[in-house]
């Protein structure tokens, strides 16, 4: 099996890379990443691709001259070009004109190296995010050796899966500086692989005794500030009709250019809660009143699908199948048939019954004091109701 190095960093990855590394904020990536494209090291950050214009391919062996002067990066940078492979580049699934819109993917310049001693430690780490993952196309794939076993007891199937890694590639400029170090593997490659190589296709083997083992699925893992953002990126995947979905795709909620303060003003709104040390987003109890509003009101402003259809009625104005003034009718129509609807509700008591349900679960205390909590009193519980 051949694993190649990932695309390039848009924005969204290198927020979500920066979280998972660094337990920072979106923000905090993009300001760390726009200083670096202010001192001329990095390309413009706030973009969508993740791949190199034809024009750019073409010029990259200046990038990589550049960072040629980085000690830590000469000699990997002297091997890439006497191999001459970032002459192929061009042809690579790494270059895409279809998949740019206003901006190529956030690449290393290999100027402007004398501002790294006057960066805070933080964007240097982010910088060499970008080198690294830069760096890792020109290099060959990782190979694996993937090894499935099937074993019949009676009239039972069990079945195990073993990969050993044969060649590093790529992999080799992802050990991090910043990073702690990676775990030694349990066995030795060559003597699990020699051991498997000796079962032949109808093999007997003993069995010394058999053991039944319980457990239990876990809930998905929250999202951190970083997954979000890929999450509202690629919020299209979660529709089911296909046509919506492809239309929706490359769009998502918001841009590369306002995710990070969408998140932020959420936050900032008391809707979510951020844990800086983890960078773990969790719901407040405001937050899940609004939802919960919205979910028993106008259940369709929560549906991706709802999106879609309003890219697909802007790409029929685009293509002349209908008129500017047909598709604002419509877009008008919706709002003012949802809103009558709204102000005609009479949902206190659902809204309230939600409220009472959530509430529990922010009332929890931890060592010995109250989790922290947006304060709502018997009040503002009515208010919130009658205006839902």
């Amino acid at each position: 099996e051949k694993k190649n190095p990932p695309l390039l960093y848009n924005l969204a990855e290198l927020q979500n890379d920066c979280s998972r590394f660094f337990k920072i904020s979106p923000d905090q990536t993009l300001a760390a990443a726009q200083e670096l494209y202010e001192k001329k090291l990095t390309t413009y950050p706030r973009t969508d691709a993740r791949v190199l214009s034809t024009a750019v391919a073409k010029e990259i062996s200046k990038n990589l001259s550049g960072i040629a002067r980085i000690p830590a990066f000469e000699g990997l940078v002297k091997e890439i070009m006497q191999s001459e492979s970032y002459k192929k580049i061009a042809k690579t699934r790494y270059t895409d004109d279809k998949a740019i819109t206003d901006h190529y993917a956030i690449i290393p310049t290999g100027q402007g190296l004398g501002a790294l001693r006057s960066l805070s430690q933080t964007s240097v780490s982010v910088y060499e995010v970008i080198v690294r993952r830069f760096l890792a196309i020109f290099l060959d794939p990782a190979v694996n050796q993937k090894i499935n076993l099937t074993l019949k007891i009676g009239q039972e199937q069990f079945f195990a899966g073993f990969k050993v890694q044969l060649s590093a590639g790529y992999l080799d400029i992802m050990q991090y500086s910043f990073s702690k170090g990676n775990k030694e593997t349990a066995s030795d490659p060559e003597e699990l692989i020699r051991r498997l190589s000796g079962i032949k296709k109808g093999s007997v083997l003993p069995v010394d005794s058999y053991e039944i083992k319980e457990g239990e699925t876990t809930p998905p893992k929250r999202y951190n500030s970083g997954s979000i953002i890929l999450a509202m990126e690629n919020a299209g995947q979660l529709i089911e009709d296909e046509e919506l979905r492809e239309q929706i795709k490359g769009s998502g909620i918001g841009t590369s250019a306002t995710r990070s303060g969408i998140l932020e003003k959420l936050i900032k709104n008391q809707y979510l809660a951020n844990q800086k040390k983890t960078q773990i987003i969790t719901p407040t109890l405001m937050g899940e009143m609004i939802y919960d509003i919205v979910d028993s009101s106008i259940r369709s402003l929560l549906n991706p699908s709802l999106t879609a259809s309003w890219e697909k009625g802007l790409t029929y104005v685009a293509e002349g199948s209908i008129t500017t003034d047909e598709y604002m009718q419509k877009l008008e129509h919706f709002i003012r048939v949802r809103t009558a609807q709204v102000m005609n509700l009479k949902n206190q008591y659902q809204v309230g019954q939600s409220f009472k349900k959530a509430l529990p679960y922010y009332r929890k205390e931890k060592k010995g004091k109250a989790a922290p909590r947006r304060p709502v009193g018997k009040d503002s519980v009515k208010k919130g109701s009658s205006e839902g």
